[in-house]
């Protein structure tokens, strides 16, 4: 077997080809708004099983973070890419916000991070309880300098009693805001315990509740990341919009599309699957700052099978595929995540992510994504 060969799950054989190489920019793009939301590297040495509290490897997290900004990416600071409600506790969460603004601020880096009330302990909670929650968050990311997102709520999911319940807190959260604020609709597909956000299960009615919200506080919001999943409905929503609203999609099946745009508008980028493809994002962006539409079509293309099985359902899993590509990619010396989420996706799933990837050009040294990936399979089982 060759330097750059793995057997896969399956027994296929498959020869890694390496990254393509794409340059980084001069500078932000120009035409859009984007936005990387990035994962955190665990400290392989320390007790990240599930239920301990989080421990990071710092170095290599802020690098990562590096890396994004270098590509003219911003950073989306402590989303559910970085395990949000899935290992990530909330003293290492307000840790991490405060280590990467100060980053940020070091390198002329975007940068916007996640409040929400994931320091309640699970179960029941009123709206009181939720919304000071919420304020505490707010108040921790306002201090660092970065722009709030405020995330979704599973407590606030489970304690309110209709959109009015919705529109209460979020207009207390907003007038407590001191800069406009990103909002943040994630769908159920992303977490189930948001099944019914915005007060309803259906989605033509929360998006009335939304549109309602936002119309109040144009002036308090800068966007609104919507991932639904559904390409049709976000611009939907994006037509209605009021002026100087932006939508960034968080759409990671139909992000090339949504982000093109169309006659009437076109959606910004706030992007789990953009940690993955920061170099061919932003080989993406430089093309259509030149509106290059084919070139933009073209660099994007096979970024998008890559997404949608790295976005499978079971969808929350995709940090597992995030990470496991990090690690191919060289930017960690290991494949260990926080909560021992690595047993997240199966060795079959994360073998035909390993071969998307490298057609996708995302692989830089297939040598070393091959070494890597064959020690993993061999401890799978998967003889060499």
């Amino acid at each position: 077997m060759s330097g750059t060969e793995v057997t896969v799950p399956g027994g296929r054989r498959v020869r890694l080809s390496g990254g393509t190489g794409h340059p980084r920019p001069d500078a932000p793009p120009n035409c859009r708004v984007a936005y990387a939301a990035a994962h955190v590297v665990a400290d392989p040495t320390a007790d990240n099983t599930p239920g301990a509290p989080a421990v990071l490897d710092w170095d290599r997290t802020l690098a990562f973070r590096r890396h994004l900004w270098s590509y003219g990416l911003g950073v989306a600071e402590a989303m559910d890419t970085a395990q949000r409600g899935m290992g990530l506790d909330y003293p290492a969460t307000r840790e991490l916000i405060r280590r990467s603004a100060a980053e940020a601020r070091a390198v002329g880096g975007r940068i916007v991070a996640g409040a929400a009330t994931d320091q309640l302990p699970p179960g029941p909670a009123t709206l009181t309880e939720v919304t000071a929650a919420y304020r505490e968050q707010l108040d921790d990311v306002q201090a660092t300098g970065a722009v709030p997102v405020l995330m979704c709520s599973r407590h606030l999911a489970a304690a309110a009693r209709g959109p009015e319940d919705y529109l209460r807190v979020y207009d207390e959260l907003l007038h407590a805001a001191d800069r406009p604020v990103v909002l943040h609709w994630l769908g159920p597909m992303f977490d189930p315990a948001l099944t019914g956000y915005w007060g309803t299960a259906d989605l033509d009615l929360a998006a009335d509740t939304v549109v309602e919200l936002l119309k109040t506080h144009a002036s308090r919001v800068d966007g609104i990341k919507v991932s639904l999943l559904d390409a049709g409905r976000e611009v939907a929503l994006r037509r209605r919009l009021p002026a100087g609203v932006r939508l960034y999609t968080g759409d990671d099946f139909h992000y090339p599309e949504l982000i093109r745009g169309d006659e009437a508008g076109h959606s910004d980028a706030l992007l789990g699957v953009f940690a993955a493809i920061a170099p061919a994002a932003s080989a993406a962006f430089a093309a259509l700052d030149r509106r290059d539409l084919e070139a933009y079509d073209e660099i994007f293309a096979p970024t998008v099978p890559l997404a949608r099985h790295l976005f499978a359902a079971p969808t929350w899993y995709y940090k597992t595929g995030i990470v496991f590509l990090a690690w191919l990619a060289g930017h960690q010396e290991h494949f260990t995540m926080v909560g021992g989420l690595q047993s997240g996706r199966s060795p079959e799933h994360l073998g035909t992510l390993l071969t998307l990837a490298d057609a996708a050009g995302l692989l830089p040294d297939a040598e070393q994504a091959a070494a890597r990936a064959r020690a993993f399979f061999t401890v799978a089982g998967v003889t060499q």
